[in-house]
């Protein structure tokens, strides 16, 4: 009778001890025998039915979520059996604490295949595959032998950071065990295969197993798909239907994958329509493959309608609707969705916190990026990778170095992307020197740029016209292969279209294999800012006939060219075409650009007419450009006009307006109201910039103000100078000392053109450069008609071409010539 009573116990005990397989079931596993087993060791060990009824209701109390109290009637049990210690270890493992888990496996004395299962299991299922593997290694070595639940729960949690090493050697194993018939072993190989990038040996293993269902195809199109064989997944797909088996979530989720792959709409839409016939739209997993479906293929309004029909919404729906807005710059709808998430119930550490810091970083709106800041401090979603890479951008974006470098700082994984974000944001505040440093300490760090780190920094290189670093950059784009990347390449024509190299950027695009928008702007844009109008405009008319259509871009890098040029047809033909044929928008900088055109060729009437007719108020920048088409031209009575809309501007960006005004009345002498000018700087703080120029010099840059007398070697670049005046005499130069606009004797005027920027910075080139090799100067504003006559002559006289780079264009001067017609 006691025997029976035992039996029943035991029975009962058994079947709630199943939840040690953690839902995956052990099939036709030898129940009876394991009843056999335990009613043998009962008869010789005198069991304690009060130990079974203890398991029980340990387990219950785990299931329950109670691990607490759990432990605590652990702890109470006199008698404890491998049965107890399994069951506790299963709860801590599905807990997520695995420390605890671990130290109660290495206090058992008796470990069975169940107990090496249950810590494998642990691992695997919190993502910590090769301890796993470890475990089933130490297990092996213990002489107890895995069983068929024992594989497929290693396998479970491979992923790509597993080798292939480590899924040959286990299926080595379970081919000399005799499971390489078990379809559930063979689909987690297969599984395991395809995650860790090993998708040959995946298909040999799938063509060769004696049988298949759905989850075996599942396994292998989601392999395909992921690693971008789409074409092959579709296949599969195929012959999946042909097998007569009935596709899962799964299967249509890895399709519509495969759909996004091959950027094929129809695709997608017909694969929707199957989903629907099947009856799985209901299904959120397949429901959200479809909403990133629609979403990457910029269906938002598509998707927002299924969405809005789906019966069964989870955060992830939300989640893919959020980032698609944002993707489409529908970024009111994206703020929309997710405070309605707020409302939800769903997981919280799971929204989009990273899409909505990167919606902030793009709005320029850091109070909106604080808050979601403080949502994800709360949820201590922070610590997520992706979140700490958008906190990164966010605050670097909207100018916030010293919080974004704390986080930065204290991220635990710097990939690519930090350093990147951190890079980008200094190049768009312009704070290159700094985009360059950080990019140093990321080489020094050991941390492989991508295409967008070397963009990035090809940019900050171009801006500071470093032509040494930017031909470095250009043999790591080769070395790392992203040479042929559309957006480096043209990262790189820009570097050196910026450096006055037009015949190396020219030669970058015609080498580049694949040429979209931003290549063509970048070809137009380089034309543009070294004064060829004329390749100017015949480079956007063969970007036109390649079958791309101009963007705004391309239309202001044209106005500049015409302005440089003093094309003005040319330049009234650009505006209205943007206008007229593409549709398109001026924006403040097109019309500033046209009013440029028009004032620099004197036609002042149009140009107010113009501005008149414009949907907004004329700007600084406007204006300003206005009263320097006034100084060229002499207009008085404009540039009053103009400087009194500067003066009256709440904020002026620097002293520019104060300083043309100044020189407008210094050139016709009324020396008065150029005091009147100095007195209303002095009072409104506002000071001027001044003039430097620097030039590289075997990888050093040398920096140079007007008479500069802190330079080491600035007694040999004065006599050098003085040498070369004495030549300029000879061929015929006159100082032109209106361009001296001081109230002071002529000598002094003379001398002080004498020594400006750029000129000694040309001398100390002369001097340190090889013999005969051309000269890049750069100069941070506009360059003077005297400099300008100047430097034609010196061209002339040492036979070297000199670039000059000033705010305004380049000046590229040969044999006494300049590149821009003596129009700027």
């Amino acid at each position: 009778m006691k025997l029976n009573m035992n039996l029943n116990i035991i029975t009962n005990a058994l079947q709630n001890h199943n939840t040690y397989f953690m839902g995956r079931g052990r099939g036709t596993h030898s129940y009876l025998a394991a009843v056999n087993l335990v009613d043998a060791r009962i008869i010789k060990t005198g069991f304690d039915p009060n130990t079974c009824r203890s398991n029980f209701l340990l387990n219950n109390l785990l299931r329950k979520g109670h691990v607490c109290q759990a432990r605590q009637l652990f702890e109470q049990m006199p008698h404890k059996n491998t049965c107890s210690i399994n069951t506790l270890i299963s709860g801590y493992a599905k807990g997520g604490n695995l420390a605890s888990a671990r130290e109660l496996f290495d206090s058992m004395i008796d470990r069975t295949a169940v107990s090496w299962t249950i810590i494998i299991g642990g691992y695997s299922q919190h993502n910590q595959p090769m301890e796993a593997f470890e475990f089933y290694s130490e297990m092996c070595r213990s002489g107890t032998m895995p069983d068929s639940v024992t594989f497929a729960t290693l396998l479970s949690g491979f992923d790509d950071t597993v080798t292939a090493r480590e899924v040959v050697q286990v299926h080595v194993h379970i081919i000399k065990l005799g499971f390489d018939s078990t379809l559930i072993v063979c689909n987690s190989l297969i599984d395991s295969y395809c995650k860790t990038r090993c998708l040959e040996l995946a298909f040999k293993l799938f063509k060769e197993i004696p049988t298949r269902d759905s989850v075996t195809f599942n396994a292998m199109i989601t392999g395909y798909s992921k690693d971008g064989l789409n074409a092959e997944a579709l296949e599969l797909f195929m012959d999946m239907q042909q097998w007569g088996l009935n596709p899962s979530d799964f299967t249509f989720a890895a399709v519509l994958c495969a759909s996004v792959g091959l950027d094929d709409i129809p695709l997608g839409q017909q694969v929707h329509g199957l989903i629907v016939k099947a009856n799985f739209v209901w299904n959120a997993f397949v429901g959200n493959a479809l909403l990133d479906f629609y979403s990457k293929h910029d269906c938002i309004d598509d998707a927002r309608k299924l969405f809005d029909e789906m019966p069964e919404l989870d955060g992830v729906s939300y989640n893919v609707m959020i980032t698609g807005y944002a993707w489409n710059e529908q970024h009111n709808e994206s703020l929309n969705l997710f405070r309605e998430l707020q409302f939800t119930k769903f997981e919280r550490k799971q929204f989009p916190y990273a899409t909505m810091l990167s919606t902030a970083a793009n709005m320029l709106d850091l109070d909106m990026g604080k808050q979601i800041h403080g949502q994800a401090l709360v949820t201590q979603a922070e610590s997520e990778v992706l979140v700490g890479n958008a906190l990164v951008d966010m605050y670097a974006k909207c100018g916030r170095f010293e919080e974004a470098n704390m986080i930065f700082a204290s991220l635990a994984h710097k990939s690519s992307v930090p350093w990147t974000a951190m890079i980008s944001a200094y190049v768009q505040h312009r704070l290159h020197e700094e985009a360059l440093e950080l990019y140093n300490k990321m080489r020094r760090s050991s941390v492989p740029g991508d295409q967008a780190t070397f963009a990035s920094t090809l940019s900050a290189s171009a801006n500071l016209a470093l032509l040494s670093l930017g031909t470095q950059l250009h043999s790591s784009l080769i070395r790392s292969g992203f040479i042929s990347n559309v957006f480096c390449g043209s990262a790189l024509l820009d570097v050196y279209a910026k450096c006055g190299s037009i015949k190396d950027a020219i030669r970058i695009f015609q080498q580049m294999p694949h040429r979209n928008i931003v290549s063509w702007n970048a070809m137009i844009s380089a034309y543009a800012q070294n004064g060829d109008g004329e390749a100017t405009l015949r480079s956007f008319k063969e970007m036109i006939q390649s079958g791309l259509q101009p963007d705004s871009v391309s239309f202001l890098s044209l106005l500049t060219a015409c302005s440089h040029r003093g094309l003005v047809e040319g330049g009234l033909w650009c505006f209205n075409s943007m206008i007229q044929t593409y549709r398109l928008v001026p924006k403040r900088e097109h019309y500033a650009s046209i009013v440029d055109v028009l004032c620099r060729s004197g036609r002042f009437n149009e140009a107010e007419k113009l501005m008149a007719q414009m949907p907004f108020e004329p700007d600084e920048i406007m204006w300003s450009s206005i009263l320097n088409s006034c100084r060229i031209h002499k207009n008085q009575d404009l540039a009053k006009r103009a400087a009194d809309e500067l003066f009256h501007m709440d904020v002026l960006r620097d002293a520019a307006p104060y300083i043309n005004m100044s020189n407008i009345y210094a050139a016709a002498g009324q020396w008065a109201d150029v005091g009147k000018v100095k007195k209303a700087m002095r009072e409104r703080g506002v000071r001027k910039v001044p003039a430097y120029s620097w030039v590289e010099i075997k990888h050093k840059v040398h920096v140079f103000t007007a008479n500069d007398r802190t330079h080491p070697q600035i007694k040999e670049i004065t006599i050098k100078l003085d040498s070369l005046g004495k030549r300029m005499e000879e061929e015929g130069y006159k100082p032109d000392t209106s361009c001296a606009l001081h109230n002071v004797d002529e000598e002094i005027k003379i001398e002080s053109l004498k020594y400006h920027s750029e000129r000694l910075a040309i001398a100390f080139a002369l001097m340190s450069a090889p013999e005969g090799s051309p000269i890049l100067v750069m100069k941070n504003l506009r360059a003077c008609t005297d400099c300008h006559a100047a430097i034609k002559v010196i061209s002339k006289i040492v036979a070297r071409e000199i670039t000059v780079r000033d705010s305004s264009r380049f000046h590229h001067f040969i044999n006494g010539v300049c590149s821009c017609g003596d129009y700027w």
